[in-house]
């Protein structure tokens, strides 16, 4: 538990994931004037990322890593989630237009809607935590996962998630 616990909070600190951290506290942190909001946002986010640790490790314990699933997010991982998120910032400040119906609602709700849902939170949680750089794709895949799998403990993975929050929900509150 205390190995788990430590490579969550070195994946957390680390560069990589510290861009995607330092996004998510300015994202969560929103409702700056209402600190419970601010926390339980933390908290919301933390579950997401819980989510993505737990059942890719279980996954992955299932004998899932016959596919090489691990070697997809470590290799492409930060290759689509950056470039995802620059097209989605600069479609949102309205330097590109989509004419698709769908596209069109989505900052139009943004903007009318002044504080964000905990589902919202959540799945940022959901799809941080899936943007693995090598840095935090060796801790979990090549410790975490291995330590999970020779234990049997399916309770690690959780530690590890909500080592990797901790310091959002901290900084965020």
């Amino acid at each position: 538990i205390v190995s788990a616990l430590v490579l969550g909070l070195l994946t957390a600190i680390s560069p990589c994931p510290m861009a995607t951290n330092i996004t998510a506290i300015g994202f969560i942190g929103k409702d700056i004037e209402n600190k419970n909001r601010v926390f339980y946002n933390g908290l919301i986010y933390t579950l997401g990322r819980t989510f993505s640790y737990t059942v890719l490790a279980v996954v992955i314990f299932l004998g899932a890593d016959q596919f090489k699933i691990s070697g997809i997010f470590q290799q492409y991982g930060e290759k689509i989630v950056g470039p995802l998120l620059l097209i989605i910032g600069v479609y949102m400040l309205g330097i590109i237009k989509l004419n698709f119906p769908a596209f069109n609602l989505i900052p139009e709700r943004l903007q009318h809607r002044q504080k964000f849902s905990y589902l919202n939170v959540f799945l940022l949680g959901v799809v941080f935590a899936l943007a693995f750089c090598p840095y935090s794709g060796v801790l979990f895949f090549g410790m975490l996962i291995p330590l999970t799998v020779s234990t049997s403990g399916l309770h690690l993975p959780i530690v590890f998630a909500v080592a990797t929050g901790i310091p959002v929900v901290i900084f965020a509150w």
